[in-house]
């Protein structure tokens, strides 16, 4: 139990439904759904597409998303893979012709086309309720209405303005401006898409008047998707990687998405007593900066669109992980990784939802960097995400860009079982760290012990890709120490991820809620 003296979170409690996310709106909204009949899927649907309109710089319809959910009743986890591919005609050789030896951030060559649409009509379709219609209305109302801009939203858009280009600044700046918090942001053409898609299901955005403002926009600006690219786009059902930690079975989405680097992470981790060492020390944020490097490195040479990636058992097996483990050095930092793609923290918005059922969704949707590529289409505002910057130019590399592949994602949605049963959906956001931000939720919980709002309030380190993060909620001399070991410590301008979760008490048959103080959002049930 927390002190109550001290500032911090109390778990929201409910027996009925539960909703976790990064804006209070979205919590509200998807509360109501469930009280009105919806599941979790109808909820979480209906959270997500609202959260584009509250947290814009983070997502959008024109982005990806991972889910994995359970059905009512069951401890089975479905995952569904709702991230797009790139357009048929780019070229990896094309753009190393030009000199290039990255895909450029904020350009059409980094978009690729997106998936959450698709993904969200099929939620709908196979495992929803109440229907597709009902859980868009929110977000069709309030992306006319407009919603006041939250403090944590407004810091990451001042930071962000800068980085759009052309209609994108039109649609997302008021007055050439970031908005300050409290000012009421609009998307009329959002709100229209929208209309669309719950008429017409997916042929509302991937195909007709909507597909062709974004392939036009896109053409217009040099690149090369095309009407047949966005009819093409389909999610897929796949099946969950899963690994042990302490009681613990942390159940990932498979590639493209670096589930399977938070896996190898915590097989890495398991080799070592952490109990034994202050969960805020020096020691513990050396390992698992120390284990991140070693996994990371891993993520970079092997992760890619699973139809092209050949070492997945491999980077879940537990001998790779010994291996790795004997290489760690507690006196001295190792050198990052070699570089291949993203390198520095990024936008996404994750959410949870549990029904009365406890059918559970975990879901997570991003359109990668903050405004994603920075670009929008000119009539309807959609916002394009720049996943392909995931991909890597490296001749022969599995994630070498190539049309009609999937990237390398940094997205994650997670999910812990005990003793067989699933007992809590959850996720941690910020890009690259994610794997990272995972692992270290679970071993707060297996190894120290925290409930997960005490475990979701702990300070943060990430130091798997060159400056070692570490958030000012660390005393001092712990820098002073990580800095004595070798590491390049700096105190990041942003917090480190954010994080929502939900525990399942089945014994009692009531909901934990937990939200993250790092957003804006909270967890709310009924």
């Amino acid at each position: 139990m927390r002190d109550f003296h001290l500032p911090g979170r109390s778990p929201a409690l409910a027996a009925n439904g539960m909703c976790a996310t990064s804006h209070p709106l979205a919590a509200k909204v998807a509360v109501q759904m469930l009280e009105s009949g919806g599941n979790a899927v109808d909820a979480a649907i209906s959270a997500a597409i609202l959260l584009g309109i509250c947290e814009p710089q983070m997502t959008g319809i024109g982005g990806d998303c991972f889910v994995l959910l359970t059905p009512p009743g069951e401890d089975r986890v479905v995952a569904l893979n709702g991230s797009g591919r790139a357009p048929a005609a780019l070229s990896a050789a094309g753009m190393r012709e030009r000199g290039l030896t990255a895909v450029p951030e904020r350009s059409p060559e980094a978009v690729t086309i997106p998936g959450a649409v698709d993904a969200f009509c099929r939620l709908s379709k196979d495992w929803g309720r109440i229907g597709l219609k009902a859980s868009l209305a929110p977000a069709i109302h309030y992306a006319e209405a407009g919603v006041p801009v939250a403090p944590r939203v407004a810091f990451d858009w001042a930071i962000a303005a800068d980085t759009l280009q052309g209609a994108a600044r039109d649609s997302y700046l008021l007055g050439g401006k970031a908005p300050r918090v409290g000012q009421v942001f609009r998307a009329p053409g959002q709100a229209e898409v929208l209309r669309r898609v719950a008429m017409d299901g997916r042929a509302g955005f991937y195909e007709g008047e909507v597909a062709e403002d974004m392939v036009a926009s896109l053409n217009a600006l040099g690149g090369v998707h095309t009407l047949d690219d966005f009819a093409a786009t389909a999610c897929d059902y796949t099946e969950p990687v899963s690994g042990p930690y302490g009681p613990f079975e942390l159940v990932e989405h498979p590639p493209n998405g670096q589930g399977a680097v938070a896996i190898l992470l915590a097989n890495i981790l398991s080799r070592f007593d952490l109990t034994a060492m202050d969960p805020r020390g020096v020691e513990r944020a050396h390992l698992e900066a120390e284990a991140a490097k070693l996994a990371y490195d891993a993520r970079n040479r092997f992760l890619a669109d699973p139809d092209h990636m050949t070492r997945l058992e491999h980077m879940l097996a537990p001998e790779t992980a010994e291996k790795l483990a004997g290489l760690i050095d507690m006196k001295r930092a190792m050198d990052a990784p070699a570089a291949l793609s993203e390198q520095v923290h990024k936008e996404t918005i994750y959410l949870t939802v549990v029904d009365r059922d406890r059918m559970a969704v975990s879901l997570i949707y991003s359109i990668f960097h903050s405004f994603g590529s920075g670009l929008a289409s000119d009539r309807f505002g959609i916002n394009f995400q720049n996943r392909g910057t995931g991909f890597t130019l490296a001749k022969g590399h599995p994630n070498e860009a190539a049309g009609g592949k999937r990237p390398m994602h940094t997205i994650i949605p997670g999910m812990l079982k005990r003793g067989g049963r699933v007992v809590m959906p959850f996720g941690v956001m910020g890009g690259a760290y994610q794997s990272c931000g995972h692992v270290h939720f679970a071993s707060n919980l297996a190894d120290f012990g925290m409930e997960p709002q005490e475990a979701m309030d702990a300070p943060r380190t990430f130091g798997a890709l060159g400056e070692m993060q570490v958030e000012r909620g660390y005393d001092e001399a712990v820098r002073r120490g990580l800095a004595d070991l070798g590491h390049k410590v700096v105190i990041p301008e942003s917090p480190i991820g954010g994080s929502q979760a939900i525990l399942i008490d089945h014994e009692n048959g009531v909901l934990h809620g937990a939200s993250d103080h790092r957003k804006d959002g909270c967890a709310l049930g009924y």
